[in-house]
């Protein structure tokens, strides 16, 4: 009974209508305080209506009382908090209404709403947010005007404090993506330089933390950020500011700050960020092109000396196996990696642009960052001599070290010869905290290992200090069935390349390899490519196993108890396989493996006597 009287006693959309449409703000706003019953989110007629009989005078009204600004008659003065919430939460919900949101009255509404959003601790925060995001996406008109009143630096200003996840979050990140493709090249290189930095942050944040639909929108609007349209802006105001800090006397840590910052951007953009002048309307000076290269790797030398100084001082000093040493080990480990990541990101920019017409950077640029190269090197090899002297081959220290070392030593094989010598061996064995075995020094090396074994002098060196056998262990790794993980292919053809270099030139320099090495290396070759379509996978391959075949015969390798005759059968297919290359005529695909294949029909004639299994395989294919 009692639901029945209150059913009948409930005002009706008429009766609010009505009082809407009353001669007394008294009247309108006891309308207005029953509109939200009956504007749900999705009942458009009803706000429609609402909206037609309320008229956008008396909401602008209620607006600026709210705000301090006008006066509707009654208690306005006592009642100010609460007309800025009604006014606002209906401005929202009129907007639900494509048409009201796309309306002038309401484009015109934002620069109040964002007012009201710059007061600190704003009771209708997602309230506006709810109206701009409405706006801004109903009309290009709506994200012009949000971007004209700064609305991107507002929203700047106040996402890095809104929850993770949280509603006014998406909106913001709807918002931001609104303005960007609504603004044209010249605006965002003029106006919004210090904004889109801002936005970057906590977009990056969502992406991280979060594990729902909002990541994807994190990962788009990043995506769009870091386009070409925004990136060179982004990168420019992050050189002029690193440049500024890095020629400054500013502390050692805001120093090594601009230095990670820099190490993150260089990620996201390339290495070719250190170098371009960079030229903002507020700057007087431009920055010179290579200023920014110039002062990155001087102040990611002066880190790595003195770090690893401090590293080599805490290992093998200072007192051991106290928890603030372990501690302080770390967060050195972890600073010296972004000095050395900026190091090769430098020698990888030095190597493309040597040879290259129209260099950006001068020669006598060019000789400085070559001579500032040389001295780091030489820094880190006299770190790697210090730890082999210590009987120390395991930490993320060293394999930093090995893999800086290696990435100068890819481009320039010969340089600190005597050096490189001595520590070879060592920096071979180097393995990092988390690996069982060398792998990953052993790949960093393999462009210099495979560079230097083209000259006789360099299989020598390889050979007498027995480092060929690291070389053999990584490629059985990755080819292998305990199928290692590598980033693409380069590593492994380095290795072959490397044992191809040396086996071609064994009668030279008098290398023998041992028969265990021998068997892993051919199982792992015919393991390899075994399901192989690709024509460089099978000539190399098979080019190989023709040079280990000189070492062996069919009856030692079975004789061999980690051979079985499933392994012969995958090697005698695969040279059988090779040669059927030759009945192909003159294609391109023989072609560009032709002088592979030269070896693999040299070896054949020098061993078929001793394979009956795989000159039976090549006959059957022939």
């Amino acid at each position: 009974m009692n639901s029945q009287q209150e059913q009948v006693q409930s005002p009706s959309l008429d009766d609010c209508l009505k009082l809407l449409r009353g001669e007394r703000d008294e009247q309108r706003l006891a309308g207005l305080l029953l509109v939200t019953k009956f504007c749900k989110g999705d009942d458009v007629a009803s706000l429609r209506k609402v909206y037609d009989a309320v008229g956008i005078q008396f909401l602008g009204r209620l607006l600026r009382t709210g705000m301090g600004k006008g006066t509707v008659s009654g208690n306005g003065a006592d009642n100010r908090d609460a007309y800025l919430q009604l006014s606002v939460t209906v401005l929202a919900a009129f907007c639900r209404v494509p048409e009201i949101a796309s309306s002038e009255d309401m484009v015109l509404k934002i620069p109040v709403i964002l007012e009201i959003m710059s007061k600190s601790n704003s009771p209708v925060l997602e309230e506006c947010y709810e109206f701009l995001y409405l706006v801004t996406v109903s009309c290009e008109d709506g994200a012009m005007t949000l971007y004209d009143y700064g609305g991107m630096k507002l929203l700047a200003s106040q996402m890095c404090t809104l929850p993770d996840g949280s509603h006014m979050m998406e909106l913001a990140m709807k918002m931001v993506q609104s303005m960007l493709s609504k603004l044209s090249q010249d605006s965002i290189t003029n106006d919004c330089l210090s904004e889109l930095p801002m936005v970057v942050v906590p977009i990056a944040r969502q992406f991280a933390v979060l594990h729902n639909e909002l990541k994807f929108e994190a990962l788009h609007l990043l995506s769009y950020i870091f386009s070409s349209k925004y990136s060179g802006t982004i990168g420019q105001i992050m050189r002029v500011g690193i440049v500024a800090i890095l020629q400054n006397r500013v502390a050692p840590s805001e120093k090594l700050h601009a230095l990670i910052l820099a190490e993150s951007i260089v990620s996201i953009l390339g290495e070719s960020w250190v170098i371009g002048q960079s030229s903002l309307p507020d700057l007087q000076d431009p920055v010179p092109a290579d200023r920014c290269l110039l002062l990155v790797l001087e102040s990611s030398r002066v880190e790595v000396d003195v770090l690893l100084n401090e590293l080599a001082y805490l290992k093998y000093e200072a007192s051991k196996n106290t928890s603030t040493t372990a501690e302080a080990i770390l967060l050195k480990q972890q600073n010296v990696a972004v000095a050395f990541s900026l190091v090769e990101r430098i020698i990888k920019l030095i190597s493309a642009m040597t040879g290259n017409e129209g260099e950006l950077i001068g020669e006598n640029t060019f000789i400085k960052v070559i001579n500032g190269l040389n001295e780091t090197i030489s820094v880190v090899l006299e770190y790697l001599k210090d730890a082999k002297e210590h009987g120390q081959n395991k930490g993320n220290d060293l394999l930093a070290s090995v893999r800086v070392v290696g990435s100068y030593l890819a481009e320039t094989p010969d340089a600190f010869k005597d050096k490189v010598t001595e520590l070879l061996g060592y920096m071979l064995s180097i393995e990092a905290d988390d690996e069982s075995s060398p792998f990953y020094s052993i790949c960093f090396l393999l462009p210099m290992l495979c560079q230097i074994t083209m000259k006789i002098e360099g299989c020598k060196a390889l050979i007498s200090s027995g480092c060929y056998k690291a070389v053999v262990e990584c490629l059985v790794k990755v080819i292998g069935p305990s199928c290692y993980t590598v980033e693409d292919d380069s590593c492994i053809f380095l290795a072959c390349d490397t044992m191809l270099n040396l086996l071609l030139k064994k009668g030279q320099v008098q290398f023998s390899m041992d028969e265990s090495t021998v068997v892993n290396l051919l199982m792992a070759l015919g393991y390899w490519a075994e399901d192989a379509n690709d024509p460089s996978v099978l000539m190399m391959a098979s080019s190989i196993c023709a040079l280990l075949f000189d070492y062996t015969s069919e009856e030692a390798l079975l004789n061999h108890p980690n051979f079985d005759i499933s392994s012969l059968g995958r090697l005698s297919q695969l040279i059988a396989r090779s040669l059927a290359f030759s009945k192909r005529g003159v294609s391109d695909a023989v072609r560009a493996e032709m002088d592979l294949l030269e070896i693999v029909i040299s070896g054949f004639s020098r061993w078929a006597h001793r394979f009956p299994r795989i000159s039976e395989a090549v006959e059957r294919i022939s």
